[in-house]
């Protein structure tokens, strides 16, 4: 069957047309993916009614001391009659960060940039160079810092406690790290007041945890410290804690 000219050009019309609506559809779905994975969080996103709570995260932070206080703080949310949390994860990218276990997440701020929020609570959970490289990075150590002038409370679990110290914020307060790490953490910080046998140390605006399945406790004790005890129940039933500060072996210095 032969086809006329008129056809033919109307055959090629069509393929055309249908070619450029379908590259025009998958340049829209690219759009929205890159949208999607590059959501941009800005300060003015968070509730100004809440605390911002920071956690500064790297390759190589260890999961339990990130997902420990991450939940404990996010929660408190569904409490009534307090003032709550905003929770966030910063990191010097807006790349994915890979855990140590091996889980990637997207950082909602990246602290070299301009827009970072007010940061009432930093939260620095361990991570795998802590006791080396990481220690060596002076623009997060100088962020730390600034961060710590104007925050409210800083924290740290496990080897967290050795940004802190790198820092120079615990100088003249007691501090505590992970059992294991305490002869490093002495022998590295020979000026230090550190404490032993503790799951965690309250010095100032300061908390240092042992870090592990026990940064629970050092999270619920802020928790309750901010709003009571009835709250901080609340939130470690939620979770499945039985919490009772009193049989929590901890030092608070006044």
């Amino acid at each position: 069957m032969s086809i006329s000219l008129k056809q033919s050009i109307f055959i090629g019309f069509t393929l055309v047309l249908l070619i450029c609506q379908s590259c025009q559809k998958a340049q829209k779905s690219e759009e929205t993916v890159v949208e999607k994975v590059t959501n941009i969080k800005k300060s003015e996103d968070l509730n100004p009614d809440r605390y911002n709570v920071a956690f500064l995260i790297m390759d190589g932070v260890y999961n339990t001391e990130l997902t420990a206080p991450y939940d404990i703080f996010q929660h408190t949310i569904f409490r009534k009659g307090i003032k709550s949390m905003n929770t966030f994860l910063v990191a010097d990218t807006r790349e994915p960060i890979t855990s140590f276990e091996g889980i990637k997440m997207l950082p909602d701020f990246d602290y070299t940039e301009g827009d970072m929020p007010h940061i009432d609570i930093l939260v620095v959970p361990s991570a795998e160079h802590h006791l080396d490289i990481d220690l060596e990075n002076e623009q997060m150590i100088a962020w730390v810092a600034a961060v710590s002038e104007k925050a409210t409370f800083v924290t740290s679990h496990c080897d967290g406690a050795f940004v802190l110290a790198k820092a120079g914020l615990l100088d003249n307060v007691a501090s505590t790290t992970f059992p294991s790490d305490v002869e490093k953490y002495k022998e590295m910080f020979p000026h230090l007041d550190v404490r032993d046998n503790v799951l965690f140390v309250h010095d100032g605006k300061y908390i240092t945890s042992a870090g592990g399945a026990k940064s629970f406790e050092a999270a619920l004790y802020l928790a309750e410290h901010m709003y009571g005890d009835s709250i901080a129940r609340s939130l470690a039933g939620g979770l499945v804690i039985d919490w009772d500060l009193s049989e929590v072996p901890h030092i608070i210095v006044e």
